[in-house]
């Protein structure tokens, strides 16, 4: 899970990049999947090590949700507005976002599932 956790914040971070440099750069909005991204790959650079791997994975979790949450509460609202859906390239962005949060959170729980049948006290890297 550490290097899914890598993996998906550098991902994150292309996207958050890439939505601000394509967007003109005229808002700094732009650059959240890049923060949360940044957050993923931090966390799973810490659960590389033993030790921390749980505390690291579990807060991971936590960025994933607020990532789900966070995307969805800004694009839904655009998405079902009475004047028809506004595709615009943050409503994507945040979509894509919110997606890639709920895939790992979905694995995530997986792991946690595995590793407590498997009697271990982490989740494998």
């Amino acid at each position: 899970m550490a290097r899914l956790s890598i993996g998906l914040g550098v991902i994150l971070i292309i996207l958050g990049v890439a939505a601000y440099f394509g967007t003109g750069q005229t808002s700094i909005t732009a650059l959240i999947p890049a923060f949360l991204g940044a957050a993923f790959a931090l966390l799973g650079f810490i659960a590389l090590s033993e030790r921390a791997r749980k505390h690291a994975m579990h807060g991971a979790v936590l960025v994933a949700l607020l990532g789900i949450i966070g995307s969805l509460m800004r694009a839904v609202p655009k998405i079902f507005s009475d004047a028809g859906p506004q595709w615009t390239t943050a409503v994507i962005m945040q979509l894509i976002t919110a997606a890639l949060c709920l895939i790992f959170l979905v694995l995530a729980i997986k792991s946690f599932a595995n590793a407590r049948l498997d009697g271990s006290a982490a989740p494998r890297a």
